[in-house]
């Protein structure tokens, strides 16, 4: 009996040995942003990123990454760039804030907001009542000019963007 279970021992740390020195994923702060104890936006702050700062990326969830460096927490998403930033890269380019996720062979390859998975999505149906009661919430032109004057904004001509 103690041989078999010095054996079981042995097998259990070889196949926890593997794990033990994984690193985590290189990844760089696009800008800055604050470093929140759990994965919401109203979270306790418990340090903070400056632009350029290297982190290790633990996981993902929703949309924010948990962070093992430069301090435990999590950060958005749309803040953190995977791998190194190429000198320059700001988060106001429009390839800087894909973060190396685009093509990854997911359903998506954008950030949701509401961090919905490949598995969600398959599982996704149509909702009318849901469609309607997001159509509830579009104001009439009225109401938008109405608003508009009261905040003193004024109108502006934008042109299509070419197709």
């Amino acid at each position: 009996m103690k041989n078999f279970t010095r054996i079981l021992l042995a097998g259990l740390a070889l196949c926890l040995l593997p794990h033990a020195g994984m690193a985590a994923e290189a990844g760089s702060a696009l800008k800055a942003d604050d470093i929140k104890a759990e994965p919401f936006r109203d979270a306790k702050t418990v340090g903070g990123l400056k632009a350029g700062d290297k982190v290790g990326i633990e996981k993902r969830e929703g949309g924010w990454f948990k962070i093992s460096s430069p301090k435990k927490g999590w950060v958005r998403m749309l803040s953190i760039r995977k791998g190194s930033a190429p000198a320059g890269v700001k988060a106001s380019s429009v390839t800087a804030l894909a973060s190396g996720r685009a093509g990854t062979g997911t359903v998506v390859s954008s950030s949701g907001v509401r961090g919905l998975n490949e598995e969600e999505l398959k599982k996704a149906d149509f909702d009318g009542a849901e469609l309607k009661k997001a159509e509830s919430y579009a104001a009439s032109k009225k109401d938008a000019e109405g608003f508009a004057g009261k905040a003193r904004l004024k109108a502006r001509k934008v042109d299509y963007l070419p197709e």
